[in-house]
């Protein structure tokens, strides 16, 4: 039985200078999906090959705590500087993991990738809830290069699975997991379906950055994030169109404690966050270290 969809969400893609941002979780239907707590997409078209590319970068510094940020880059560029002293770029594919423990400043400068023609920039950031126990734990940060992303091939040839978190078939992500949880890059060829069994006791959603799809029988418009319900065990994804799309798969475990947000501080009770920002405003999160020239991209 294909599972229901319990909603789905569309949000308008406010402007960010030249690169437009969609937020699409938490929404007014829900706080978390498993452990994920934020999804944002970071999304420009058809930059020219004479637009300066550190014009059309985009970047902020922010403080974080009681999560993971973990970015990954469906086309373009992003450059990660963080408060422990990393500084690295990468391209297409890659993805960056940041621990933010208790406490980090990190900046995430996105843009298009230099040299290339018309070339797209579109960049999903999740944030991770981490359990009560690793929240006071110091922070950390790794990226994962393209090929070292575990892959899969489909089957009849419809296209591949990237395993960025958690498990699929026995193929295990690089990625540290925390909970049980799951992120997925599906990409299916024109005119093919991609079907999953699901677990009773994880939650579900899928996530359109660019192309529509028919999902369990429904179409969904690209930009649409849908959570299903409990009801059912198969996800079923068909691409009726005649270029190939990717579909972005995640959930997990529920978190089963209190989550208090402000900001970007995920805790358990109000006066945490209060001591995130007091701890912040201590200085203890440290400071970006000045940019330096980075000429080669980590790929």
């Amino acid at each position: 039985m294909k599972k229901k969809i319990r909603f789905t969400v569309h949000s308008q893609y406010p402007g960010l200078g030249e690169i437009k941002v969609q937020q699409v979780l938490p929404n007014r239907f829900a706080q978390a999906i498993g452990p994920f707590v934020f999804l944002e997409h970071l999304i420009s078209f058809k930059q020219s090959l004479n637009e300066s590319h550190e014009r059309f970068a985009e970047s902020c510094s922010n403080a974080h705590r009681g999560i993971v940020i973990l970015t990954y880059i469906l086309s373009g560029t992003v450059e990660h500087l963080d408060s422990i002293g990393n500084q690295v770029k990468l391209n297409s594919g890659g993805v960056h993991w940041t621990k933010a423990g208790k406490g980090i400043v990190h900046d995430e400068a996105v843009g298009s990738e230099t040299g290339v023609i018309n070339s797209d920039v579109s960049v999903v950031r999740f944030w991770i809830n981490l359990p009560s126990n690793h929240k006071a734990e110091k922070p950390d940060y790794f990226f994962l290069r393209p090929g070292k992303i575990p892959k899969k091939k489909l089957v009849d040839d419809a296209g591949w699975i990237k395993i960025i978190s958690g498990e699929y078939e026995n193929t295990i992500a690089k990625i540290p997991c925390y909970s049980r949880e799951f992120l997925y890059h599906v990409h299916l060829e024109a005119g093919r379906q991609f079907s999953t069994m699901t677990n009773m006791t994880l939650e579900y959603a899928t996530f359109l950055p660019a192309k529509k799809a028919v999902v369990n029988g429904n179409r969904f418009q690209a930009g649409e994030l849908m959570a299903f319900a409990s009801l059912g065990e198969i996800i079923e994804i068909e691409n009726s169109s005649k270029t190939a799309i990717d579909i972005i798969l995640f959930g997990g475990e529920p978190c089963n404690e209190r989550i208090v947000a402000e900001e970007n501080f995920v805790m358990n009770t109000p006066h945490e966050i209060t001591q995130a920002y007091n701890d912040y405003y201590d200085g203890k999160y440290g400071q970006i270290k000045p940019k330096k020239n980075i000429n080669k991209l980590k790929n």
